[in-house]
């Protein structure tokens, strides 16, 4: 049954390493390697999106590569914010995040 009330971002639409086919939707530009739960989750929170914690799960399998675990957040949605701004601005946010990251790993 699907929901439309809610955003559904899984973690397969941020990751560098995957196709489009195999369920990335964002540019490859703005994709990272491997992206977790918890970093998807801070990034939603960066980019000004209240993720709902109980809608969250880690260890479901996206419907394209349902032989890999994955994961998702659950965002609600609002009339004037469409998915794909929504990806875009998420994907932004985690691409800074993990910047940072290797900046302090270094």
């Amino acid at each position: 049954m699907k929901d439309y009330d809610h955003i559904i971002l899984w973690l397969d639409y941020f990751n560098k390493t995957l196709s489009r086919s195999k369920g990335r939707r964002i540019s490859i530009d703005k994709a990272v390697f491997d992206p977790t739960i918890a970093e998807l989750t801070d990034a939603a929170i960066h980019a000004g999106f209240a993720p709902l914690p109980q809608e969250s799960s880690e260890q479901v399998r996206y419907p394209r590569r349902s032989f890999v675990k994955s994961g998702y957040i659950v965002l609600p949605k609002s009339e004037e914010q469409k998915k794909s701004r929504v990806l875009i601005r998420v994907a932004e946010k985690m691409q800074q995040q993990k910047n940072k990251q290797k900046i302090r790993d270094k």
